[in-house]
């Protein structure tokens, strides 16, 4: 079985929690996801399946988008509603137009340090394995991108956003971090992903929608038209001789489509059967080999 298909994670679920229910539903043990979300977070979680794995490297620098809430007056040691208050209630003096100007400063390239509680390695050790013991260490800031970042409401002590950021941005340390700004301290109370590259909550199914579908329609319908896949890479339908080539992973010349180095490789209208790579020319050489 070979698909991607758009999971709707609960809060209260790992993406790994997911992983694991969408194998057992579907009998499926090559199931993988494309971008991890926290345990409290909803939305979207592309799963995909089968050869169609091989596909997730495409994905390491996935855009995400996402909206939440903001809760001022505490920080926590995990930076969102899950973790621990780490001082007292204080009260929230800034006004909406404060908020809007310390916002600006969070769009654009900007230096981010990652929270104590995230899955960044010290010495090959996940870093909330050490703040669970209470471990001192020291973790380096990264460089993210934040395209949009809009508050799109604020009321007493919340104040709901719209973001859309680069891979490993975390939303977690933009709340804390506006609350440092502002002067009041601050957490994530909710966050929902409603968008990675190319895959929105328009293509997402919940789990419990999965396990009924199971049961009576063909699962494929529920699966992202490879089609829709991976757009940036022009598609070409190849014919059965240059199929069977690709599948036993030879180079063959390709109707010409555009300078494009790669391009998506079809048989028929929906099998997609390779990731190629131009050699020269209309020559291109099967980089992976899904079908």
């Amino acid at each position: 079985m070979n698909g991607v298909i758009v999971i709707d994670k609960p809060a209260g679920l790992t993406s790994h929690d997911v992983v694991n229910r969408v194998r057992t539903v579907l009998g499926q043990r090559a199931v993988g996801h494309l971008g991890t979300l926290d345990p409290s977070a909803t939305g979207v979680l592309p799963l995909v399946l089968g050869k169609l794995t091989r596909l997730a490297q495409f994905y390491n620098a996935a855009e995400k988008s996402y909206e939440g809430v903001i809760r001022f007056g505490f920080a926590t040691d995990t930076y969102d509603a899950q973790g621990q208050p780490t001082g007292p209630l204080q009260p929230v003096l800034f006004t909406r137009a404060q908020l809007n100007e310390v916002a600006g400063n969070f769009r654009g390239n900007i230096e981010q340090m990652p929270p104590p509680f995230s899955a960044k390695k010290i010495h090959g050790v996940a870093a909330y394995k050490l703040a669970r013991k209470k471990k001192h260490f020291q973790l380096k800031p990264v460089q993210v991108e934040i395209k949009e970042f809009r508050i799109t409401s604020f009321d007493r002590d919340c104040a709901a956003f719209r973001a859309q950021v680069s891979s490993g941005t975390y939303m977690r340390s933009v709340a804390h971090d506006i609350g440092q700004q502002l002067g009041s301290s601050a957490h994530l109370e909710q966050l929902r992903r409603t968008a990675v590259a190319e895959f929105t909550l328009a293509d997402a199914h919940t789990l419990k929608e999965l396990e009924q579908a199971i049961e009576r329609v063909p699962i494929a319908e529920l699966f992202v038209h490879a089609r829709k896949l991976l757009p940036q890479f022009p598609s070409l339908t190849a014919n059965e001789e240059s199929a069977a080539k690709i599948r036993l992973g030879q180079a063959v010349n390709l109707p010409e489509l555009s300078r494009a180095k790669q391009i998506k490789v079809f048989y028929g209208q929906s099998e997609l059967i390779a990731i190629a790579t131009r050699i020269a020319g209309t020559l291109f050489h099967p980089k992976i080999v899904l079908g």
